[in-house]
């Protein structure tokens, strides 16, 4: 890391530090006033280095440090809002324990030890009554710091003997999809991507979820690459391609095929790299002759001759660059079509061409998860794992009952689907619910105890990426916001009152932070350590055993999988292949299966959240405004809908009321809602949920990995009534 003067702010003006010094990670907290080292903590690939701007201990600035090798100084406007969610007058600053109607958001304040002491008794009197799979944790990635996501919290629920939860509302299906071709979680390094001549988005916006690498694509353009973007809404990196290409949803896979079939067809595959290192190309080279342009074309939506046009592209240009989004796998298909999609570099053999493609890079910086997360301590290995995409049927139907959810770092309430379902389990009067969490949102609104937490500046943490190849160390910067404590300090504490006597329950964040990094299992992780952390902030991976990528596959075959025999194993289609949506229809399928719901709805990520984080702060409201349905003008016409008035999308499991925006910016049959809104204040009553866009969507499990199926979902559009209480606006 170069080493930049960083300011002292007093009395209005600025001071320097010692000169070539950063200011010492030990008193940071204590210095009122300066500029402080920081890293991003969101669920977002970038993972960017930070500047925090302090004045008497309130952080009144947040900048990208230019230092950072990879995010260089820029940062989105998610984070250079950060100081208002953090100085947030809502902010949580002591325990709270409910005094009215689950979901009034009626509490009275209580002190840490009444809070402690009463979860304490809870959770042993649930242990003891029900057992302790009666016990429930629900958590995912608000906080993308390892010890407060995925640290202490493990060994005390593990230790607890608490229900299991499988981390499936994201990347999941992706991820397995992947790992099926793949086997290794890990692809095109960003920098990499710079060198690509064809440069595919395929199911991502990018500009809005990982601005960096769009940053890249730029760079790359102007070094004479061409930018397609495939997607099914033409969002804010469709825009900017050079060719965007629009289909419908769930069909990813055909389109993949179909590309497959011309290169093969037209002899456009790399023999020799097909050889050496991969297994079932002759099967695959069978198999895709069902998919020709003219039956893809009819699936998808996109016209034949573009789907020659483009894969005549993808087998003259090299390198060639595919990112792959998270689209595409949020659908009952995902899975396999991030396979298939995951297999074209194999077939012009991009990978020893300087291309590739990337999904996740995560693996790059694989922890020493046992030494994290200690899952020797739980006495019952074998107890059940509950999909958290299923916490409707967990709450509601699933026996032996959950009685306790302990809920941190994740809003289900908002972000799980069915979330009229969800409403209604955390309404039950015998579930013991815990929430800690910066504000009371939609789901501390239905707990009975809510505990203050502290944001990522007013803790220890250690960050790594699933995008670049940096490990970054986060010290505590300000104070925290009044009783705040971390999740590590509170699983700690809980420890304690439940009498858990292990050393792993004694360990500071420095000691579990050096046992993660200490990684046999992963030569990437060669050379970063503690110590460089605390020094440099940020510590490159060893990207040495890189050059050996491609014989570092951890598929059973150690090549790249075309023909699966894993999938075979468990009676899934060996060979990449698109099988409909179970929810929903293709272009051609679609005058059979529209029935009463027939148009298919689609809630990505919006530009200034990330999921429902920043849904309540003000700045970020107003830089997105409201929340709007997309239409297609010969959808809204022959539904007699107007741009600008209220809708409401509907379908069995809920309904979503929203101002209309009449657009072509998918195919007809097609509507887009982005970003994920609270419902609304308490007079809305407990289970509002017209600003709810997952109260559409279903709890189904995606084809691989457990997966969401959030985008497989069909509803039917009508107007609203602009004066219901219910108003989103």
């Amino acid at each position: 890391m170069s080493r930049r003067n960083y300011a002292t702010i007093k009395a209005g003006k600025i001071l320097r530090v010692d000169k070539g010094k950063e200011p010492s990670v030990m008193n940071m907290t204590e210095r009122p006033s300066g500029v402080f080292p920081a890293v991003c903590p969101l669920d977002c690939p970038d993972t960017c280095g930070l500047l925090l701007h302090k004045e008497n201990g309130k952080i009144v600035k947040v900048t990208g440090n230019p230092d950072h090798p990879e995010t260089k100084g820029a940062i989105c406007n998610k984070v250079r809002n950060m100081a208002e969610r953090v100085n947030h007058p809502q902010r949580l600053l002591y325990p709270l324990r409910r005094s009215g109607p689950k979901g009034s958001g009626e509490f009275v304040r209580i002190s840490w030890p009444e809070a402690i002491a009463e979860i304490a008794d809870r959770l042993k009197r649930l242990s003891e009554e029900h057992g302790s799979e009666s016990i429930l944790p629900y958590s995912f990635y608000g906080n993308m710091g390892v010890l407060n996501a995925e640290g202490m919290d493990r060994r005390f629920f593990g230790r607890l003997g608490a229900s299991k939860l499988d981390y499936t509302i994201c990347n999941s299906a992706g991820n397995a999809g992947w790992k099926y071709t793949m086997g290794f979680g890990g692809g095109s390094s960003p920098r990499d991507t710079l060198n690509a001549k064809l440069f595919i988005v395929w199911g991502g916006n990018i500009v809005s979820t990982s601005m960096h690498q769009a940053v890249l694509m730029e760079q790359a353009r102007k070094n004479g690459a061409t930018v397609v973007v495939i997607d099914v809404h033409k969002n804010l990196t469709g825009r900017r391609a050079d060719w965007f290409i629009p289909l419908y949803p769930g069909t990813d896979t055909a389109l993949a095929l179909g590309l497959m079939h011309v290169l093969f067809e037209r002899g456009m595959t790399d023999e020799a790299f097909l050889r050496e290192h991969t297994l079932g190309h002759e099967e695959l080279r069978e198999h895709v002759q069902a998919y020709t342009p003219e039956r893809v074309s009819r699936i998808t939506g996109v016209p034949a001759e573009d789907i020659v046009r483009l894969a005549l592209m993808y087998g003259e240009t090299s390198p060639s660059h595919i990112h792959i989004g998270n689209g595409l796998q949020h659908h009952d298909n995902g899975g396999m079509a991030v396979r298939t999609v995951s297999c074209l570099p194999a077939l012009t053999g991009q990978w020893k061409r300087g291309g590739g493609a990337f999904k996740s890079n995560g693996a790059y910086a694989s922890l020493n998860d046992g030494a994290l997360q200690r899952p020797e301590l739980r006495p019952n290995p074998g107890v059940r794992t509950i999909n958290m995409n299923k916490l409707a049927d967990a709450l509601l139907t699933l026996q032996p009952k959950v009685h306790g959810l302990f809920v941190f770092g994740s809003n289900p309430a908002v972000v799980a689907p069915e979330s009229e379902r969800v409403r209604e389990g955390l309404e039950r009067e015998d579930l013991f619910t815990v929430v800690h969490e910066l504000f009371l949102t939609d789901t501390a609104k239905y707990a009975d105890i809510v505990l203050p937490a502290t944001s990522s500046f007013e803790n220890t943490d250690l960050y790594t990426s699933y995008w670049h190849h940096y490990v970054q160390l986060q010290q505590p910067v300000i104070e925290p916001a009044g009783e705040s404590k971390s999740n590590f300090e509170l699983f700690k504490l809980l420890a304690q009152a439940m009498g858990f006597e292990e050393e792993a329950f004694q360990e500071s964040e420095e000691t579990v932070i050096a046992a993660a990094l200490d990684n046999p299992d992963n030569p990437y992780l060669n050379g970063v350590t503690l110590a460089r952390l605390k020094e440099e902030r940020f510590v490159e991976l060893d990207l040495a055993p890189k050059a050996d990528y491609l014989n570092r596959l951890a598929t059973p075959s150690g090549k790249i999988e075309l023909y699966s025999r894993q999938l075979e194993a468990l009676g899934l289609p060996p060979l990449p292949t698109y099988l409909p949506l179970e929810e929903g229809f293709d272009g051609e399928n679609r005058a059979e299966r529209q029935g009463r719901y027939p148009l298919m709805f689609i809630s990505p990520p919006n530009h200034n959240f990330l999921n429902s984080t920043f849904a309540n702060v003000g700045k970020h409201q107003s830089m997105e405004k409201e929340p709007l349905l997309q239409i297609h003008p010969l959808d809204a016409e022959s539904r007699g809908l107007e741009d600008g008035h209220f809708v409401e999308a509907y379908n069995d499991r809920g309904s979503y009321r929203l101002k209309a925006s009449v657009t072509d910016l998918m195919l007809p049959g097609t509507v887009v809602s982005q970003g994920l809104w609270w419902s609304g204040g308490s007079e809305d009553g407990p289970r509002a949920s017209k600003r709810l866009a997952n109260a559409l969507t279903s709890s189904r499990i995606a084809d691989l990995g457990g997966g969401a199926t959030f985008f497989s979902t069909t509803v039917e559009i009508r107007p609203a009534d602009p004066d219901s209480a219910d108003s989103a606006s």
